[in-house]
């Protein structure tokens, strides 16, 4: 086997431990023997070593199966289950709402609506997806949720926290009526938030718009050139452009009464894509693009999130229900069961509900904020093991992800 090696021939022996040999090699066997004896010999890592031998398809293939080996050994399949259907009976919003995602996005999460309310401004509503109502703590789809504790997201890929069926039966898809739990802001003609009140019910989702889509009609140069009703006939008209305009403003005074930056103004994203087989290496690239960070459109949907979140964290510890938080102190960004302040924020509270198909955090705070509205015994405790545990392997395996 070590002459094989050297002449960079696999031995036949090396396929069916490939996996074990690149990542976790066991000295018991003569095959890692031989293996570490070769590369002293050539001076090559086992890595490059195997590579020249043609065991390696790709670099990103060696990446994803050392992740994927790592923290899902069994696989990314999910075990047969039932899938939930939306609940009935649910009562129905009288608004129109849409959603603002990026074009990838499937697991909707969060919409807006606008209402005008002569005399005294606005009335908007921010809806967020109700996975929560499907099923609850303790069964087979919150075991598996559980598990993963949050999607994966990766260049080319992502590994969602719910199997797929469950996913599209609770996104916020258009063209339904959806499970939400909404927050309604009423909003005075200076952009002050007066009151708020919050609701268990379904919501007509009537567009997904996406970023690549809106943002050339919805900039900083456009907002300065007063936003035009009407665009020249070459360009696509603008959806939703009033009720973007308003959520724009609002989010503009919320970001200037926290004193704080919702968006990283100037910075980039950078997104990922696989172009070609990942069969084929020789053939496959990675193809980047790059977006900046802080456009009106961030701005408008980090602002609603964090007083969706702000004030859900408000009212659960007001009400004395258990919830997990994000809480910022010294420049330090940890979880916690108590309702700290975020300084980086400047809000005095912030609990993740926002994103509740693809956090585990969010989930388990919404099961809280629903029993919260209707009335209902919380599931998770103050100072429950099941919360404290939840915590802790979400912090560590989404740091992990990250």
């Amino acid at each position: 086997m070590v002459g094989e090696l050297k002449a960079f021939t696999l031995p036949p022996e090396f396929p069916p431990l490939l996996n074990q040999l690149l990542y976790k090699p066991d000295r018991n066997r003569f095959e890692t023997r031989a293996l570490e004896a070769a590369c002293a010999e050539t001076g090559l890592s086992a890595v490059h070593l195997l590579d020249k031998c043609g065991a390696i398809r790709s670099a990103y293939d060696y990446h994803v199966q050392r992740f994927l080996l790592e923290y899902f050994p069994h696989g990314t399949d999910f075990p047969a289950t039932e899938i939930p259907l939306p609940p009935s009976g649910l009562p129905r919003a009288t608004v129109q709402a849409f959603s603002i995602d990026d074009a990838a996005t499937t697991e909707i999460d969060d919409a807006f609506s606008l209402q005008t309310l002569p005399g005294l401004g606005w009335r908007v509503g921010i809806h967020i997806a109700a996975p929560a109502l499907g099923f609850a703590p303790g069964s087979p789809l919150d075991v598996m949720a559980r598990e993963r504790l949050s999607t994966v997201y990766m260049p080319g890929s992502k590994i969602t926290m719910l199997p797929e069926a469950a996913v599209e039966n609770f996104t916020l898809s258009a063209g339904r009526d959806c499970p939400a739990v909404s927050l309604y802001l009423t909003v005075s003609p200076e952009f002050e938030i007066v009151a708020h009140e919050s609701r268990v019910e379904l919501v007509t989702i009537v567009a997904n718009l996406r970023h690549h889509d809106i943002e050339p009609l919805f900039n900083e140069q456009t907002l300065a050139a007063g936003l035009p009703a009407i665009l020249p006939a070459c360009l696509p008209q603008l959806p939703f452009r009033d009720e973007l305009k308003t959520l724009w403003h609002l989010a503009n005074a919320c970001e200037g009464r926290r004193g704080k930056p919702s968006a990283m103004h100037g910075n980039s994203d950078y997104n990922f894509a696989i172009e070609g087989d990942l069969a084929d290496a020789e053939n496959c690239r990675v193809g980047i693009s790059e977006r900046r960070r802080g456009s009106p459109l961030d701005k408008l949907v980090a602002e609603l999130m964090i007083v969706a979140n702000s004030t859900w964290g408000g009212l659960l510890a007001e009400k004395g229900i258990a919830a997990i938080y994000r809480a910022q102190s010294g420049g330090k960004v940890r979880m916690t069961t108590s309702p700290q302040a975020h300084e980086g924020l400047g809000v005095a509270q912030y609990a993740w509900t926002s994103s509740p198909l693809r956090r585990y955090v969010d989930l388990l705070n919404q099961w809280q904020l629903i029993a919260c509205l209707n009335g209902e015994t919380p599931y998770f405790k103050a100072k429950s093991d099941a919360l404290f545990a939840a915590l802790r392997d979400f912090d560590l395996t989404y740091s992990a992800y990250a």
